[in-house]
């Protein structure tokens, strides 16, 4: 019986090798990964149904984000980016930290990009609107390891405690390594996994800090009155949405609308003083933005801005191109717009 169907095999083979091969190939062509992400234009989306506040105030115009479609390299969207000029190939290996890094680190630190600047940008447009927020928690993960540290932490381990002592400040962290000394083994209780661990830490020493050789990042959760929701899209990530994220909850807690019924754009990271930090892919954002017939798009100040008006003067786009440096100096420019 087993020696029939192995003849059955060979023979379906012969008969078939030329659709098997093209089967195989097409599996290859479409499936196959490569080490880099495609870039194949820009777009922008209204962040309204992705933020919610309790008894927001009304809008007439919209705040939107400026994005860039970026695909995983295929090998079909690989040899197509040499065929179409407008797509762009970006080496997976910009975004790490060290070689041995995978895709999987390269998108945790994506993801958690997002949380961060969702989580800073409650905190400072609940402070500029004089509205009450209180921190409930602060989570810690590491972000990166390094090679000339030996360490036994992951990349996406949250860091729980360090010798039984927890902290809710990178600053408090930092302030507990200073009681060890330069080779003394820290015992660290992480999350991994979903579940809690304890692992031992050589402290190594840096222009005179202890440190653990490697790169924390926090993301905070809060409180807040009036009630703020947060939903963004699984395939949305990256830190580049803070400046508009901030300026619709802002705008939803106030009276004022300082949307003045346009159709407002932008991108840019936003810190935890309010400035607001350079992205990338600023070219792809803006024609994105004059594709969705924005009328303003605001842009973090600099290279970011220059790079803009360069290429707004080029194709002579019709949208008008704003800088801002900080969430105070967008808003105040957003208020002296004129419809």
């Amino acid at each position: 019986m087993l020696k029939r169907f192995f003849k059955y095999i060979k023979e379906f083979i012969i008969e078939e090798y030329k659709y098997i091969i093209g089967l195989l190939f097409i599996y290859i062509l479409f499936t196959w990964p490569v080490n880099y992400y495609i870039v194949v234009g820009g777009g922008i989306s209204d962040v309204n149904s992705r933020i919610k506040v309790e008894d927001a105030y009304k809008s007439k115009g919209s705040f939107n984000l400026s994005y860039v479609t970026e695909l995983q390299g295929r090998v079909a969207t690989y040899l197509l980016s040499y065929v179409i000029s407008d797509w762009e190939r970006v080496s997976v290996d910009d975004y790490k930290y060290e070689k041995e890094e995978n895709i999987e680190d390269v998108e945790f630190r994506s993801d958690l990009d997002l949380k961060t600047a969702n989580s800073v940008a409650v905190e400072y447009a609940y402070k500029l609107a004089g509205k009450e927020y209180r921190q409930l928690n602060t989570k810690f993960y590491v972000v990166a390891t390094f090679s000339e540290y030996d360490t036994n932490l992951k990349i996406q381990d949250q860091i729980l405690s360090v010798n039984g002592k927890s902290f809710d400040t990178i600053e408090e962290y930092k302030k507990n390594l200073q009681d060890f000394k330069k080779g003394d083994i820290a015992k660290v209780k992480v999350l991994r996994d979903g579940k809690e661990i304890t692992v031992a830490c050589k402290v190594y020493e840096y222009q005179g800090v202890r440190i653990l050789g490697v790169s924390l990042q926090k993301v905070s959760d809060y409180v807040t009155d009036p009630e703020v929701k947060i939903e963004f899209e699984s395939d949305e990530s990256g830190p580049s949405g803070g400046l508009i994220t901030t300026l619709d909850i802002y705008n939803k807690l106030i009276k004022k609308d300082i949307t003045h019924s346009l159709k407002i754009a932008g991108t840019g990271t936003i810190e935890e003083d309010g400035s607001i930090g350079t992205i990338g892919g600023v070219e792809y954002k803006l024609l994105g933005a004059e594709s969705g017939r924005a009328d303003v798009f605001l842009v973090p100040a600099g290279e970011n801005y220059e790079e803009c008006m360069k290429i707004k003067k080029k194709k002579d786009l019709k949208i008008k191109v704003i800088s801002v440096s900080t969430i105070e100096e967008a808003i105040q420019k957003l208020e002296t717009l004129e419809q």
